[in-house]
């Protein structure tokens, strides 16, 4: 019989929505509290389950978004692995705070991951829109690089981003002493890690 759909095929909206939206899910599982699991085949995007009469679909890496979902996917797994934040406390209250989970107006979400002296900020815009200026809470002022982002072009998507990081400002938001600016590409997370 026939397997059920992976999950690029379970997204809804076109193609390019369909991976923008699967390379958003994977930012945030990897972000999120918690042990990371992936199935096989999720790593790029195989539209089928996996079938055990059958090796992986790996002909679909010669197509760009496949491989940009890869490459995400590996990038992911390095800064899991490196940036002591994203895995330090990982089942300790004091590793996670949300910074804003009530945006439901424009579908986003905001929380910080930490450990010892490190923060890096998870901003996640579950739509298709590009929000601009939008205003986000952040722990101290200085400049937040920008150091992941799943709508570059390498992983496949349109390239809207904050040029390598933005400027916090000493001006209160989101119950956080400081705030700035970003650029939310569409249906894409960024991740900022602080001073």
């Amino acid at each position: 019989g026939e397997f059920p759909v992976m999950l690029l095929g379970r997204m809804p909206g076109d193609r390019w929505q369909q991976f923008a939206n699967l390379r958003l899910l994977m930012c945030y599982q990897f972000t999120y509290s918690g042990k990371k699991l992936l199935f096989m085949g999720s790593e790029f995007g195989q539209p089928d389950e996996w079938n055990h009469d059958a090796e992986l679909p790996w002909e679909l890496l010669r197509q760009p978004e496949h491989a940009g979902v890869q490459r995400l996917v590996a990038d992911l797994n390095r800064l899991y692995r490196t940036v002591p934040a994203l895995h330090g406390r990982d089942f300790d209250a004091e590793g996670f705070a949300w910074i804003d989970c009530d945006d439901n107006a424009q579908s986003i979400l905001s929380y910080r991951r930490m450990a010892g002296d490190q923060t890096v900020v998870v901003i996640l815009n579950m739509t298709p829109v590009v929000r601009e200026n939008y205003r986000i809470g952040l722990p101290a002022p200085g400049w937040y690089r920008e150091i992941l982002n799943t709508d570059a072009q390498c992983y496949g998507g349109s390239g809207v981003g904050n040029g390598g990081g933005v400027a916090a400002q000493a001006l209160p938001w989101m119950g956080l002493p400081c705030s700035a600016r970003v650029t939310l590409p569409p249906l894409g997370g960024v991740l900022l890690v602080a001073p």
